[in-house]
């Protein structure tokens, strides 16, 4: 089902100065945010549309607020829909959890995991994807509480998928956050994903605040133990293609091109045991 392969790389305005030269061949696709580039036309929408015309973008957004229980800003959303079009940005993922409520939160809060929030999130999902005109998707978060809860994060996620026709941004390193903070096993967490629902995969680094709280921040390496999930993720669902994120603490390209090269080699494996077995 994918129209993406491989690995790819969030990309960051910050990039443009040791991005001169063009971006690096060794990244396959590239993703960013469109609340970071609609508001700008000029230089910085000239310097975009450069990119976008020679190598595979996607985005994912910060702002959609798609559990909010304020009304869908369907402004903004056509505003995506235009910076889609005009890039040719082949999907547009968010964040299964909302942002806003009177007013904006600047952070992503948990959506109480009931039925009641299931149909809710459905039905704005269904509005979002009329004008889009193409499939959300939509990543599982990490969340540090979990107010109201009347069914499984697993439940809720298989809920939402199944009943709005949305796809899956799975990120790898959330189920791992999750299962250390709220204690479940993460395998079991990927095993039950609907593998025909998955876009494409993230994959980051993330702070341990405590022995049993970790924070997910982008701002540092993938630990190993990510890495290895990430391995059972393709075991599990086959090679789906895969972005490492880094939000802050960003180090120089070759630095994060490591990471992207260890996300192919992982992919390889799997891609070669499948040639054998074909």
């Amino acid at each position: 089902m994918h129209q993406l392969s491989g690995a790819g790389l969030g990309f960051r305005r910050e990039m443009s100065a040791e991005l001169h030269d063009g971006l690096p061949a060794d990244v396959d696709f590239w993703e960013v945010a469109p609340e970071n580039w609609i508001p700008f036309g000029g230089k910085y929408a000239r310097q975009l549309q450069a990119y976008t015309d020679n190598k595979r973008f996607v985005s994912h957004g910060l702002s959609l607020s798609i559990g909010s229980p304020e009304k869908l800003d369907v402004n903004f959303v056509k505003q995506v829909k235009s910076f889609l079009e005009q890039h040719n940005i082949l999907y547009y993922s968010e964040h299964l959890s909302y942002c806003s409520g009177k007013g904006h939160m600047y952070d992503l809060m948990p959506i109480p995991f009931t039925p009641e929030a299931v149909q809710h999130v459905v039905s704005r999902i269904h509005q979002v994807q009329e004008i889009l005109q193409r499939p959300l998707v939509l990543e599982n978060v990490s969340y540090y509480a979990a107010p109201g809860q009347e069914m499984s994060e697993l439940e809720f996620t298989q809920q939402v998928l199944e009943q709005s026709g949305c796809l899956l941004l799975l990120d790898v390193n959330n189920i791992y956050v999750n299962a250390i903070n709220h204690g479940y096993d993460p395998v079991s967490f990927l095993e039950a994903l609907p593998t025909g629902k998955i876009a494409y995969g993230h994959i980051a680094g993330h702070y341990n605040e405590a022995e049993d709280l970790i924070v997910d921040t982008h701002g540092a390496d993938v630990i190993e133990e990510v890495w290895s999930l990430l391995d059972r993720a393709y075991q599990i669902h086959g090679v789906f293609p895969t972005l490492l994120e880094r939000d802050f603490n960003i180090p120089p390209m070759q630095e994060l091109l490591k990471e992207v090269h260890k996300i192919k080699r992982i992919q390889a494996k799997y891609q070669q045991t499948n040639s054998m077995r074909a």
